[in-house]
């Protein structure tokens, strides 16, 4: 019976976080200040990246309506938990992006628990490798290439950069290596980077119920209950990588990341910063005074804006 009761309230937790984002998205896109026609951009959505037909496999592309020359390249990888959410939840950041002169590629993925680890992070190399290739096609220089992602899009976007600078055993991991140029610049966004220990973060400070349920789903739900002996979860933690790396075969790239101090994934922020001081990275490391997880998401919130502010600086200084 306790085990049924736990079932029905992180099922119901897991869906009222989604109706909730979803939501926000959907009410934000009705404010006249979401329409990207205002800030001079264009939206070509639902393009395929794979050939399967399927709705995971599509992205969005979002540039400026006044090109003059190939853009910088930016790859968006949304957040969700690995089980939630999408491309479309996560408009705004391709959007603001877009803004500022990027081509962006805001990309779905396969979702767990049906797709655990390894396929999110399978299809965002793929995507990246698709991109590559075809960025021209949509007046983006795929030379001047930059990374985002949130959440778990930031565990994804730190993962595609371990593949990009290190010769990794994992074919897809393999074909980064391969076909990536130089990787200018990535932003992890308040990532959760070590998905195989939540205990780290539940046992850390006090959180709520429905918290501590969502930081635990991550791993219940994205890591396969039944994986197979020669699957290596490596991966599935970017930082502990990052943390027992040696020198990269390429230089890691310039890396802005944040987190607000509210939010439960804090620790991982600062550990990534250290792991990448270690390797001589260009790093910058920003905490946001009383944000939250995602708070950056909220435009109209001061520090929100002033996240985005700093974002900016990072992007111009590297491009």
């Amino acid at each position: 019976m306790m085990h049924r009761v736990e079932h029905f309230r992180r099922k119901a937790g897991q869906i009222a976080a989604r109706s909730m984002f979803e939501g926000m998205a959907r009410a934000g896109r009705l404010v006249p200040q979401a329409d990207p026609r205002r800030h001079g951009v264009e939206v070509l959505r639902d393009i395929p990246y794979a050939c399967t037909g399927a709705a995971c496999h599509t992205l969005d592309v979002y540039r400026p309506t006044d090109r003059r020359g190939p853009l910088p390249v930016m790859l968006y990888v949304h957040g969700g938990a690995f089980c939630i959410l999408s491309k479309d939840t996560h408009w705004v950041m391709g959007l603001a992006y877009a803004k500022r002169g990027f081509v962006v590629f805001n990309i779905n993925y396969r979702l767990a628990p049906q797709f655990p680890f390894p396929a999110a992070l399978q299809d965002a190399c793929q995507a990246l490798s698709w991109v590559v290739e075809n960025a021209h096609r949509f007046g983006g220089d795929p030379t001047r290439l930059a990374f985002a992602g949130e959440s778990a899009g930031a565990n994804l976007v730190t993962a595609l950069t371990i593949a990009a600078c290190w010769r990794r055993p994992e074919p897809w991991a393999q074909e980064v290596f391969d076909v990536a140029p130089r990787v200018k610049a990535v932003i992890p966004a308040c990532g959760i980077l070590q998905v195989t220990d939540p205990d780290r973060i539940v046992q850390r400070k006090r959180l709520s119920q429905f918290v501590a349920d969502r930081v635990t789903e991550v791993h219940r739900l994205y890591l396969p209950k039944a994986a197979p002996p020669d699957l290596d979860l490596a991966l599935a933690d970017p930082l502990v990588v990052l943390e027992n790396a040696p020198p990269p075969a390429r230089p890691l790239p310039p890396v802005f990341a944040f987190v607000g101090t509210r939010d439960p994934l804090l620790d991982d922020t600062r550990r990534l910063g250290r792991a990448l001081d270690r390797l001589g990275a260009d790093c910058e490391v920003r905490y946001y005074p009383g944000g939250l997880h995602a708070f950056h998401a909220l435009v109209f919130d001061p520090r929100a804006r002033a996240c985005w502010r700093h974002q900016y600086a990072f992007l111009a200084r590297h491009f």
